[in-house]
């Protein structure tokens, strides 16, 4: 597993590293955001649907659960935030999500792991205490793709601030 850690000091900057990785996004990606309410996963996720052609508002999916963009690629942009059971997300056909080209993007992707793909990003944010806007941002790259993918991984950051 490959592990990277970047401090953002603004939404702005949350977002340019949410596009920065956005840009290598490849059609049967999960990308599974988690962190505290607020921390900044939906601006992360408009970052990455930037980079992927998205044109519309990219508003976060919490009362719709699923919500669906054109771009490039298809962006599913999943909150399992209100579910309370693993039966509850494969009822949302879970895997039709994933089998059924594009990008997955899940917040609060922690709560379901065991349902996640082996090879997969893991991005997880917090807000430092007393720092309003920034955030401290955590990327993890599991399996084989991401092992082949780290050094443009670890160059986008880099160029994206981080």
């Amino acid at each position: 597993m490959q592990t990277l850690r970047v401090r953002t000091g603004s939404a702005a900057h949350t977002a340019s590293l949410g596009q920065a990785l956005g840009g290598l996004l490849q059609d049967g990606d999960v990308v599974s955001l988690s962190g505290d309410l607020g921390a900044g996963k939906t601006t992360f996720v408009q970052g990455a649907a930037r980079a992927l052609s998205v044109s519309e508002p990219v508003l976060s999916p919490t009362f719709t659960l699923v919500r669906t963009y054109a771009g490039r690629l298809p962006v599913h942009h999943v909150d399992v935030y209100r579910l309370r059971a693993i039966q509850d997300v494969l009822d949302l056909g879970w895997d039709e999500l994933l089998e059924g080209g594009g990008v997955v993007l899940i917040e609060w992707g922690d709560a379901i792991d065991s349902l996640l793909p082996a090879s997969r990003l893991e991005v997880q944010l917090t807000a430092p205490d007393g720092e309003a806007d920034a955030r401290e941002v955590v990327v993890r790259g599991l399996g084989s793709r991401w092992e082949r993918a780290w050094p443009a991984v670890a160059d986008a950051l880099r160029a994206a601030g981080g």
